[in-house]
């Protein structure tokens, strides 16, 4: 089975890119074909700064890298390095409905988020569907909030093979449930366009600091708290066994609990839990030639795949008249 998924160099890593995406594509490297890679095509519809997009993509792919991914296990690349993503989104765009696209809430999101309107806003979803489908994955992890691009990517393809001829796989969503939504500070969902994040190599006076402003509810000590929309409780489980996450939820069911000792344990929780990725992380910044050759080695890998549904899309399409 062929995974794929990748995240968009955005700025610092926080808890909602771990915990909604990032943990379980590492995971699949163990028992499927992993692909994964930094979408920085996908960025410059909303960033317009050369030299933030290099610092952020190079960045994500350390974070990668610390996180658990192994280029040895997986294919992992950069999107701009494969050119061949790009030409197949046209061949996508031209059986790709207005309507289909206008019913992508994604871009109404970003629209009311004051991100100014352009082609690539719109076309946003094509470019995603040319991602999965040159690579012929079968699993898309992603959040709830992105399921729908997913669905977009199914449709294009359905439609692309009742057209031209059998030419892509047709690829399924993957959402865990109980991770669908990683919540900010907030109550959101944890998002930078929100403001609401935790940063997971952030420096430990800010990550503090966030999670003492975490809202809660005002329910007295000596009483039993809500465990339903409560971010300290829901954020904590993310850390948490199942045997844990038991008896976090008896301590939260029962009188005697104080939000502010939560707060500090879950800060300490957290620190604790990314410190030896944090270790990692800072070795890999340091040796720009591991990284440039594990990007350079995955880009490579990635086309070799790619080919082989680019030699056939041209053909379906009727672009290679050369073969006539």
């Amino acid at each position: 089975m062929r995974v794929l998924s990748g995240i968009q160099p955005s700025g610092s890593l926080h808890l909602g890119n771990y915990f909604g995406m990032m943990k379980r594509m590492i995971e699949y490297q163990e028992n499927s074909e992993l692909f994964c890679f930094v979408v920085n095509l996908h960025a410059l519809t909303s960033t317009f700064d050369s030299e933030k997009l290099r610092r952020q993509t190079y960045e994500a792919v350390c974070d990668f890298l610390a996180l658990g991914l192994d280029p040895d296990k997986s294919v992992f690349w950069v999107q701009s390095d494969v050119p061949e993503v790009t030409e197949l989104t046209w061949y996508l765009s031209n059986i790709t409905s207005m309507g289909l696209l206008e019913r992508c809430h994604s871009y109404k999101d970003k629209l009311a988020k004051g991100i100014p309107a352009s082609h690539g806003l719109f076309s946003y979803p094509v470019l995603m569907a040319a991602d999965i489908l040159g690579y012929g994955a079968n699993l898309i992890p992603v959040g709830k909030d992105q399921k729908q691009h997913v669905e977009v990517a199914r449709d294009i393809a359905i439609r692309f093979n009742n057209t031209f001829g059998e030419t892509f796989i047709i690829p399924e969503p993957d959402i865990e449930d109980e991770l669908a939504v990683v919540p900010g500070l907030d109550g959101q969902k944890m998002s930078k366009s929100y403001g609401n994040t935790i940063e997971i190599f952030g420096d430990e006076n800010s990550i503090k600091q966030k999670i003492m402003t975490i809202k809660t509810d005002s329910t007295p000590v000596n009483e039993p708290k809500p465990i339903e929309g409560n971010i300290l409780y829901a954020l904590y489980l993310l850390l948490l066994n199942n045997d844990e996450k038991e008896a976090l939820k008896d301590r939260f069911l029962s009188p005697g609990l104080k939000y502010g000792d939560v707060k500090k344990e879950l800060f300490a929780a957290i620190w604790e839990y990314f410190a030896p990725y944090r270790e990692k992380r800072a070795q890999i910044a340091r040796d720009k030639d591991f990284v440039n050759d594990v990007l350079r080695n995955g880009a490579e890998k990635a086309r070799k795949v790619i080919a082989g549904y680019m030699d056939k899309v041209r053909h379906n399409v009727g672009v290679d008249y050369f073969n006539q």
